[in-house]
């Protein structure tokens, strides 16, 4: 089945549901159709940046599929992105917190990279902040461990902390910006073994000590982009005449312990 606009948009609102209806589109997710409305090669990125249009138009994507937009926040970003699409005639979805609480989402997406056998908790909008996603490994098994299987699945290096010498079982995780002294203090209420995010502050540091909870924080990027690709994959599975690749993205973020 040959992949257009309407059926983009139709399956879109089919896999996310009322998910949508809870957030503002434009602000949470959107799409800018450039293109001719004809879907054959896809790209994903966790991000949308000029780098990232440019490389679409060299491997000739018709629509680029992401997790941020380019937000207004990063001054003058958004719109040399949509002079670009516009130039190279390229479509561009983005879905942000949708994408963070659906069942193939970001949280999820990465739990189970590690490893999880079991999510005992989803990722929620709560109160204008994402409550924590959890999941449990079928055994327990060492912070280091861990630490070195997330960062082969990141292909980076992460930072973490050990502040207990308990084994690890039960992972509380908000991918990205999930730096808050509320969620490792959710985290902790909810027995995990260790918490893991895609950003840290001087706080998230310090409130991890206080309490002895083991934490690993990768790049905001590298931790949500198996929910894009998940994303990706459940498109391929229904258009099978489709093409997907993921677009490459540089690990600028990269934390070192």
């Amino acid at each position: 089945m040959q992949l257009d606009t309407l059926l983009f948009k139709s399956y879109i609102q089919e896999i996310f549901g009322s998910l949508l209806d809870d957030f503002e589109e434009d602000d949470e997710y959107g799409f800018h159709q450039f293109s001719s409305g004809s879907y054959k090669r896809i790209g994903y990125a966790t991000n949308i940046t000029p780098e990232i249009v440019q490389q679409a138009a060299v491997h000739k994507v018709d629509l680029i599929i992401t997790h941020h937009d380019a937000w207004s926040f990063v001054y003058g970003m958004k719109e040399r992105c949509l002079e670009l699409l516009r130039e190279h005639g390229i479509a561009h979805f983005y879905v942000h917190l949708p994408l963070d609480y659906a069942e193939f989402g970001t949280c999820n997406s990465l739990l189970l990279e590690l490893g999880v056998e079991r999510i005992v908790q989803p990722s929620r909008h709560v109160e204008g902040d994402s409550s924590v996603g959890i999941g449990e490994l079928k055994s327990p098994t060492t912070m280091e461990k861990l630490v070195e299987t997330m960062s082969s699945v990141l292909g980076e290096n992460v930072f973490y902390q050990k502040n207990s010498e308990k084994a690890i079982q039960r992972i509380g995780m908000v991918t990205g910006a999930g730096n808050g002294t509320n969620q490792l203090r959710e985290a902790l209420s909810h027995n995990c073994d260790v918490y893991i995010t895609g950003e840290k502050t001087l706080y998230t540091v310090q409130y991890a000590r206080f309490i002895e909870l083991n934490i690993i924080v990768g790049s905001h990027t590298f931790t949500e982009i198996f929910g894009v690709r998940s994303l990706a994959q459940k498109l391929q599975e229904r258009f099978r005449d489709i093409e997907v690749i993921q677009l490459t993205e540089e690990h600028i973020e990269i934390m070192h312990t």
